[in-house]
């Protein structure tokens, strides 16, 4: 019997767990949030909202506001210089640095010992169990599992809070065991210059059994390409020849899969989406024939969702919970967690496949999306347009950033696309003008703004060159980890940057 058949059978019982959770999804909601209200309620934030009266959910809704990150600063700054039973109860030590806010370059998400292991160990050990459930011919444990975490390994920041990607938190934390099977090093794995860890992870796990990789599809594709140099080889399974699965999130894969389905070309090899935010771990694909994700119920998150129609138009936005949702309906979501995050709006936008269970796609982000004209363009119908844009001509995209062109002195105003592209299309106004007619196919509002040409002219697509998102995310000092390039954006402030750097390098090599 292979490690892998002993190892399945400590996953028996959680399997049967997370099928009665999907059963019972309302009733365990419930259960989550007075236990979490129960844990709180001598908290300064739980006194002063009155936690230990609130009996339902209802109650829950009038004494709780609705929060953004903004408005948890003051308090999340004082966990971090040691106040104790703010938010939460107790001293939280670990704050996750995360994505800046509108006011700071990066924000601190706690990350309390009840959310460490409640939330995110859960869902990783979760992953596991729902893939082993669809591969019952899997080796996952015969080999090795390449991890590829943060590019910030903590450190101390103030009375002795400890700060870094929550890739690099979850590393320190981790149990000892775990390390056995995992690769790279923890000293390689917690490096913050990515080009150099990107080198030294293609060294030590160039002759390793290597199972299962895990990871940000962009930064583990830089990965394994270097992993390709190295060795020679034409495919990856002839480096690792007993792959089987990529555990993957942060960012959505369509783009990529065209890239990894070249360099990996065995049938037996699965991709497996989960949702592990800075914030929490929220979502599993818990079938591998289904993009959806199943929502984890019983972890220490309670949900609730606010109408994306709504968002930013109502001064007081419908708040559903779970039970609440429609299906097909775009929503924000929002979140209270054994981290005190309470009724937190998280920033990214889900739409639900499946109430029974509750299954979801992630469609993007509260911020990322354009709607200068009235358009509601959202990402994923940009993720789904440049699939079949790149289906039809051909052509691979590796990075993208879109913004409006707002009106010029003759009132033409239009969507402006920057793609750096693997494979570029032989005509890049044919691709052009394929994505622009799916996205008005996927958006009745983009369709409406583009009729005729009235509000919305055809879209631009500029070329960018090879590495300009890297580029700029090095000189942002964001390279490697959890950090992403924004996709969808009202504001022209990225993509002018990005084309700044763009139209420089070009201009120098003109030179």
């Amino acid at each position: 019997m292979g490690l892998t058949s002993i190892a399945s059978q400590f996953f028996l019982s959680r399997q049967k767990e997370i099928e009665r959770c999907a059963r019972h999804t309302e009733s365990m909601q419930q259960q989550v949030l007075m236990n979490l209200l129960e844990q709180a309620k001598d908290t300064e934030y739980g006194r002063s909202h009155l936690f230990g009266s609130i009996k339902s959910y209802e109650e829950y809704v009038k004494n709780v506001p609705v929060c953004t990150y903004e408005e948890l600063k003051s308090d999340i700054d004082r966990m971090r210089h040691g106040e104790e039973n703010v938010l939460w109860p107790g001293q939280v030590k670990w704050f996750a640095k995360s994505s800046g806010t509108t006011n700071d370059k990066s924000k601190f998400i706690p990350v309390s010992n009840e959310a460490l292991h409640h939330i995110h160990y859960q869902g990783g050990k979760d992953t596991v169990a729902l893939y082993l459930l669809n591969r019952p011919d899997s080796r996952l444990f015969d080999g090795k599992a390449l991890i590829l975490g943060g590019s910030h390994s903590p450190n101390y920041n103030v009375h002795n809070s400890l700060v870094g990607d929550l890739s690099a938190i979850l590393i320190e934390n981790i149990n000892p065991l775990v390390n056995v099977m995992r690769v790279p090093k923890k000293s390689t794995a917690l490096l913050q210059d990515f080009e150099v860890k990107r080198d030294r992870i293609a060294k030590e796990t160039l002759h390793k059994n290597v199972t299962n990789i895990s990871g940000v599809p962009s930064w583990m594709l830089s990965v394994l390409v270097r992993v390709m140099e190295l060795s020679g080889k034409t495919h990856l399974e002839e480096v690792w020849p007993h792959l089987e699965v990529f555990f993957h999130g942060g960012i959505p894969f369509t783009p990529y899969r065209p890239q990894y389905e070249q360099l990996i070309t065995s049938p037996q090899m699965c991709y497996m989406e989960t949702y592990n935010a800075s914030e929490g771990f929220f979502g599993i694909q818990s079938d591998l024939d289904d993009s959806s994700m199943l929502l984890m119920t019983d972890y220490d998150v309670f949900y609730e969702f606010i109408p994306m129609d709504e968002f930013g138009v109502k001064e007081d936005p419908t708040v559903v919970p779970l039970e609440g949702v429609e299906l097909d309906k775009n929503y924000a979501m929002l979140i209270s967690t054994s981290s005190g995050l309470w009724r937190y709006m998280i920033g990214d936008t889900v739409k639900f496949t499946s109430k029974n269970p509750y299954k979801f796609i992630i469609t993007g982000r509260t911020k990322y999306f354009i709607n200068a004209f009235g358009e509601e363009l959202i990402m994923d119908n940009a993720e789904k347009g440049l699939a079949y844009a790149c289906e039809q001509t051909g052509a691979e995209i590796s990075e993208y950033t879109a913004a409006p062109v707002y009106m010029d002195s003759n009132a033409k105003c239009r969507h402006q696309w920057l793609i750096e592209f693997v494979k570029k299309p032989k005509s890049l106004q044919q691709f052009a003008s394929i994505l622009d007619k799916r996205l008005q196919e996927l958006n009745s509002d983009y369709e409406a703004k583009r009729f005729h040409n009235v509000t919305l002219q055809h879209l631009d697509i500029i070329m960018a060159r090879t590495n300009l998102f890297n580029d700029w995310l090095k000189m942002k000092g964001k390279m490697g980890g959890q950090h992403k390039v924004p996709r969808l954006s009202n504001s022209r402030k990225i993509i002018e940057e990005l084309l700044e750097l763009n139209a420089s390098e070009q201009n120098l090599v003109k030179g």
